[in-house]
């Protein structure tokens, strides 16, 4: 898969109500994980919230966006991410580099419990990126 750039957007617990609105407008494919779809204890009441929703569109549209993680302020305004994803790690190594050098890390570029390589920064001018590398499954 080729590495690609797209729009990242937290919602403050709507997020399925809103990705589900997106796939109306769009159409596409819309994929969605709970925090408690991972096998692991999910936070008090983030059970059945989206930890990450994917919508892909036909017309080559990607859309991504979940609900704000726990202990996480939700601001509209700081809602909303770039996100770098793909499988080429050394590519996305070097973007992750660069964009959190002189910045500020809050998720290092390391194994999530979903299986790939991940991580989130604010760059050096405030805005946040994440990475993540899909590992090949086996």
């Amino acid at each position: 898969m080729a590495s690609r750039l797209n729009p990242y957007i937290s919602f403050s617990g709507d997020a399925k109500q809103a990705m589900e609105f997106y796939k109306e407008v769009f159409g596409g494919n819309l994929a969605v994980h709970t925090y408690g779809g991972f096998g692991s204890e999910a936070p008090p009441g983030y059970a059945d919230k989206i930890m990450h929703g994917m919508l892909e569109t036909d017309r080559g549209f990607t859309l991504m966006g979940a609900d704000n993680p726990p202990g996480t302020e939700h601001k509209p305004g700081n809602n909303i991410a770039v996100s770098l994803s793909g499988d080429d790690a050394d590519e996305l190594r070097g973007y992750w580099d660069k964009l959190s050098d002189g910045g500020t890390v809050s998720v290092p570029l390391e194994k999530q419990m979903w299986g790939d390589v991940f991580g989130m920064c604010a760059d050096k001018f405030g805005i946040t990126r994440m990475v993540n590398v899909s590992e090949q499954q086996t």
